[in-house]
């Protein structure tokens, strides 16, 4: 998954930091390629954690028309949960294996579109790798349980 995140991260000529988290959001692989930020990690983390933990995309938290955690919406705040750890921007995406959430992938360094190209391409990755098993990995930027 990693691999294929900086694939597209270099393709797209984007340094990237890319985090995968277990389902409890605890990182089982960060890199930071060569020139990436170095708030990179933090922010990773940070965006696969919050995609593992609330089990959805972390962009949908501020999706049209009215994303929850938009002032006046009752999740208005959230980010401020979990020391600041919750990311409610771009970039986070649950890994989703036959309709369970088993972690996230997490990316920092480009803009939402590219954080966006960096993650899908991991999820593709996962799922071609496991697609002979019988398994389903769902692979869409809109991920939502």
């Amino acid at each position: 998954m990693v691999n294929a995140a900086v694939r597209r991260a270099s393709d797209l000529g984007v340094p990237q930091t890319v985090c995968v988290v277990d389902d409890g959001g605890f990182p089982i692989v960060l890199e930071r390629m060569d020139g990436a930020r170095i708030t990179g990690p933090q922010i990773a983390w940070n965006k696969a954690f919050t995609a593992a933990g609330h089990k959805r995309s972390t962009h949908l938290f501020n999706a049209p028309p009215n994303g929850p955690a938009l002032p006046g919406n009752e999740a208005f705040g959230i980010q401020l949960s979990f020391e600041g750890r919750f990311a409610v921007f771009v970039g986070g995406f649950p890994i989703v294996v036959d309709g369970e959430v088993i972690g996230a992938v997490g990316l920092s360094g480009g803009n939402g579109e590219q954080d966006t190209a960096c993650g899908l391409a991991a999820l593709e990755a996962l799922r071609d790798m496991i697609a002979g098993e019988g398994l389903t990995v769902t692979v869409a930027a809109d991920i939502k349980k």
